[in-house]
């Protein structure tokens, strides 16, 4: 029995939790954030809606912390951990925002006032797919990958 419901419970999260950490410029950074998968479905301008602020993940909000100063895209944000969103746009950039409340549910409680940073980022649209979204850290960005669509944010300390 309890076998079953640990297989139960393991096979119903499809959207697991993940991490993503590692230093840029001396900054320690990590991203937490639940991984959904396309799964055959559309996901941008369907699953999430064009002009419309997206939690970055599943479940929880997506969280991305600093232990110092940073500049992201050339502009200042305080070090601290942030709730995570971007506005996707069917043509031209995308915002990106760090917003000062970071333990809400999905972006339903979100509110512009609370945010702290607000950048655009180009994406790049590609052939291979990204079934599972993932965030990753190079030299001197945060990535974001899912299905056909990354994004780059750029950080270094201020």
């Amino acid at each position: 029995m309890l076998f079953l419901v640990i297989t139960t419970v393991s096979c119903a999260q499809k959207s697991p939790r993940m991490q993503a950490h590692a230093s840029i410029d001396g900054v320690k950074i990590n991203v937490d954030y639940g991984a959904p998968s396309v799964r055959g479905r559309v996901i941008w301008g369907e699953l999430v809606p064009y002009n419309k602020v997206w939690r970055a993940g599943a479940n929880e909000n997506t969280t991305i912390s600093f232990d110092k100063d940073v500049l992201i895209s050339g502009k200042p944000l305080s070090a601290g951990k942030y709730g995570f969103f971007i506005i996707p746009n069917k043509t031209g950039d995308w915002t990106i925002i760090f917003n000062k409340k970071n333990d809400a549910w999905g972006a339903f409680s979100y509110n512009e006032s609370e945010d702290a940073l607000r950048v655009n980022s180009t994406p790049d649209f590609v052939d291979d797919n990204q079934e599972q979204l993932k965030y990753s850290i190079s030299s001197n960005s945060i990535d974001f990958a899912w299905e056909k669509v990354r994004l780059s944010i750029y950080v270094v300390s201020k």
